[in-house]
């Protein structure tokens, strides 16, 4: 066979990979969508605001969420409603709602953004090295795949959380280990079908190494899944978080989060529901958010709407 060196290799494969990569920029064609869809865009402008409160959290909220206020409480000991120092109430411990809320949205963007990128980073790891490599590889791996998926994922975090100890660190490693494989299978078939492409095997004719071929040629064409499945993902992962919250057995107390706020506030949701309602409509808002952006993003990036696209 002749040798040829990959920097010229790459070169050549490079026009079919790119011939099949040509097309609008895609920051041009989502700004076009979303012009015309105003449910993403609401949805988009929701993430980005709630990013924007999460950063900029301890000079947006009015308070410390952590301070208890002796004006905070009724004189029966009840928590203070709504009004003019406390927009959204108080809690039992007399500290202000807002505050939380707020700090409660570092909290679950943090463990969904970085829970969600651990989980796309071994998924991708795991179904691009079986596809690629195939035979027993691809066995082993798929297996292992199988076996983990088998476990209804909140039983198995709740499972993990209760070896591990509930922590923020714990939280973001259980999610991210119980959630990787949805994507791994996907790259998986992705990555079979690529491997047979004219260019992947024009690659391979012209001996350059495998480890390039999937970084130049096989990994480019993922981007699209991975994208997608981080956005739908990283709701997944908020409601998950919540859920150990909930049950006491995620992030630890007296750190804010919205799980844990809907856990301490079901008891007072006759005399006090703002406790229930705002940590409540801020999850349902956010998991929303996220799911109709990710079903943008699908359509975005959907073969048939680039090619209409043109």
């Amino acid at each position: 066979m002749i040798s040829i060196p990959e920097s010229e290799a790459a070169a050549v494969v490079g026009v079919g990979e790119t011939a099949a990569l040509a097309e609008p920029r895609l920051w041009r064609r989502a700004l076009r969508s979303l012009a015309h869809d105003p449910v993403a865009l609401l949805s988009v402008l929701f993430i980005l605001l709630l990013v924007v409160v999460a950063l900029f959290a301890p000079w947006i909220a009015p308070h410390n969420p952590l301070e208890q206020f002796p004006n905070g409480l009724s004189d029966v000991g009840a928590p203070v409603a709504p009004g003019a120092r406390f927009w959204l109430g108080t809690d039992q411990a007399g500290r202000d709602v807002l505050s939380r809320l707020i700090y409660g949205a570092r909290v679950s963007l943090l463990v969904g953004v970085v829970a969600t990128g651990l989980a796309s980073a071994i998924g991708v790891v795991v179904g691009t090295v079986a596809g690629y490599a195939g035979g027993i590889v691809d066995s082993v791996l798929m297996r292992v795949t199988d076996t983990v998926l088998s476990f209804p994922i909140l039983l198995f975090c709740i499972a993990l959380i209760a070896v591990t100890g509930p922590s923020t660190r714990n939280v973001v490693l259980v999610i991210a280990f119980a959630y990787w494989t949805y994507l791994a299978r996907v790259v998986r078939s992705q990555v079979l079908s690529l491997k047979e492409r004219e260019f992947v095997n024009a690659a391979r004719t012209l001996g350059v190494r495998h480890a390039t071929i999937v970084r130049r040629h096989v990994l480019p064409h993922l981007w699209p899944t991975i994208i997608v499945y981080g956005t739908l993902g990283i709701a997944t992962s908020i409601l998950i978080e919540a859920s150990l919250s909930f049950l006491g057995i995620g992030v630890p107390l007296p750190q804010a989060s919205w799980g844990e706020m809907i856990s301490e506030g079901q008891q007072y949701f006759q005399t006090a529901p703002w406790l229930l309602v705002a940590p409540g409509v801020a999850l349902i808002l956010t998991v929303l958010a996220f799911n109709l952006a990710g079903d943008w993003l699908t359509d975005l990036m959907d073969p048939a709407e680039r090619e209409g696209g043109r």
